[in-house]
């Protein structure tokens, strides 16, 4: 028997999404929604001089399982560079379509129930979209 897809866990973290408040001060920006569940989320990123992830900020409107990947992405990407997060993008899209293992992304562990449910998939890949979305955009000139 698989594990509930919402748990204490999910929702902890769903609601963790309020500790990444939106900057709009930030270079970057994107906003994105997953048309197959209607999930939406406004992403704030800025970068250090290496071009990896300082700080990101958010306002996510989905379920409880896009909340905690939002928030997933949110406390681990700082560090991290473009090429990564698009590795990590590729690992959970291939992941869910039963062609590679879980995801080494910290925490994601508690998302695998939803490997199971392909219609809340779109809203767990929508931070990631947005994160490299906001990445591939033209920073704002201050």
């Amino acid at each position: 028997m698989s594990a509930p897809l919402y748990n204490r866990d999910i929702l902890s973290l769903a609601v963790a999404t309020a500790e990444y408040l939106p900057r709009p001060e930030a270079a970057y920006h994107a906003s994105l929604r997953a048309p197959l569940c209607g999930s939406r989320i406004l992403l704030d990123l800025d970068t250090d001089e290496a071009g990896h992830v300082q700080a990101i900020g958010l306002h996510v409107e989905a379920c409880a399982l896009g909340q905690a990947s939002a928030a997933l992405l949110a406390r681990h990407a700082p560090g991290r560079s473009l090429d990564e997060l698009r590795a990590a993008r590729v690992a959970i899209a291939r992941w869910f379509a039963g062609e590679g293992v879980q995801p080494d992304w910290p925490g994601f562990d508690l998302l695998a129930p939803a490997r199971d449910y392909p219609a809340r998939q779109g809203a767990i890949l929508l931070p990631f979209d947005a994160a490299i979305a906001a990445f591939e955009t033209e920073a704002v000139q201050a």
